[in-house]
C-alpha cells in the first residue's frame, strides 16, 4: 500500500468514511501550522438538512490515545444523532517530529501533549492548547459549512478530561459548557502532571497553575453552567493521579456549580465511558443550540 503523502497547508484529506447511525464517521488528515506537522481527527457528523447549522462537541482523549480511541470504543454517534451534534476528536500530541525522547514513556512526549503550550525550547512543538482552541475551529470551519463552531462545548478522558476543563475554564467565551470523565483535576500535585509540566513548561510552578483546573477554578467564580465530572471509584488511578476531591473542594469554595458523580466499581476504560456517554451527551445538548 502506497504511503499518503503529506498534505500541503490548507488542505484536509479525507482517510476513512463509515456510515454510523445516519451519519457519518470520518477520519481526516491536514497539516498542522501550529504543531508543525501532519495531525490526524476523527469526526462523527449526524444527519442533518443541508441547511442545518450543527453544533461542535469537542472530545479530548487520554495518554497513549490518537483521534480513533473515543470514536470507535465510546458509542456516543448513537445519542450525538440523536441530539444532532457533531462530535470531534482530535490527535493527543504531535507525531512523526523525532524529537530526542519523545517516545521513552507512555506520559510524556507522544500521545501525551496534556493539551498546553511548551516553553521548552526542545518541545516548541507541543502546543496543543493553542491547536485545540484556535487552529481546529478554523480547519472545521473551512470545510463544513454545516458545522457552527461558535456553537460548542469540550469533554475529555483523564488527561483529555484536564485539558477540556482547563481549557473551558480559560476560554469561557468560546464554549458552552464542559464535562468530563476521570480527569487529571490538579496536575501540579499529581505524578502525571509534574512529570509532563516540568519538561514541558520548566521549573517555574506559577507557570503550572495556569494549566491545572483546581486552580484556574479559584479565578472563575462567575460560572453559572454546571460542571459534570464522572469517575470510577474503582479507578486505580484515583488516588494518586485524580484527586478529583481537590477540585470539589475548590468549587464549593467560589461558588461553581459541579456535579461530581462517583460510580461505584468502575475503572478508568472505556467500559466506563461507554457507560455514561450518553449522560454527557445530554447535558451538553442543553447548553448547545441546533438550528
Amino acid at each position: 500500500m502506497a504511503a499518503i503523502p503529506t498534505p500541503r497547508p490548507g488542505e484536509l484529506e479525507l482517510l476513512s468514511k463509515n456510515k454510523m447511525f445516519g451519519g457519518e464517521n470520518l477520519r481526516l488528515r491536514h497539516q498542522s501550522t501550529t504543531l508543525g506537522c501532519p495531525m490526524t481527527l476523527s469526526i462523527y457528523l449526524p444527519p442533518s438538512t443541508p441547511s442545518s447549522k450543527i453544533p461542535v462537541l469537542y472530545w479530548l482523549s487520554g495518554l497513549t490515545c490518537t483521534d480513533e480511541n473515543f470514536i470507535i470504543k465510546s458509542g456516543a454517534q448513537r445519542a450525538a444523532a440523536a441530539h444532532c451534534i457533531a462530535l470531534v476528536a482530535p490527535d493527543t500530541s504531535p507525531r512523526g517530529l523525532n524529537i530526542e525522547g519523545e517516545s521513552d514513556s507512555y506520559d510524556f512526549g507522544v500521545g501525551a501533549g496534556f493539551y498546553l503550550n511548551a516553553t521548552n525550547e526542545k518541545w516548541k512543538n507541543w502546543r496543543m492548547y493553542d491547536y485545540v482552541v484556535k487552529e481546529l475551529p478554523k480547519v472545521l470551519s473551512n470545510y463544513f459549512a454545516r458545522l457552527d463552531t461558535s456553537q460548542a462545548s469540550i469533554f475529555g478522558h483523564s488527561m483529555g478530561g484536564h485539558g477540556a476543563l482547563t481549557i473551558y475554564l480559560k476560554n469561557t467565551d468560546k464554549y458552552k459548557s464542559v464535562s468530563a470523565f476521570a480527569p487529571i483535576v490538579n496536575p501540579i500535585n499529581c505524578p502525571w502532571g509534574q512529570k509532563a509540566f516540568s519538561n514541558y513548561l520548566g521549573p517555574t510552578k506559577s507557570d503550572w497553575e495556569e494549566y491545572d483546573a483546581t486552580c484556574l477554578i479559584k479565578k472563575n467564580n462567575n460560572i453559572s453552567t454546571p460542571i459534570l465530572i464522572d469517575q470510577g471509584d474503582d479507578d486505580k488511578f484515583l488516588a494518586e493521579q485524580l484527586l478529583p476531591g481537590n477540585f470539589e473542594e475548590a468549587c464549593k469554595a467560589v461558588g461553581v456549580p459541579l456535579n461530581l458523580r462517583m460510580q461505584p466499581g468502575y475503572d478508568h476504560s472505556y467500559f466506563f465511558i461507554a457507560t455514561f456517554i450518553d449522560d454527557h451527551i445530554a447535558h451538553h445538548a442543553k447548553f448547545l443550540k441546533s438550528t
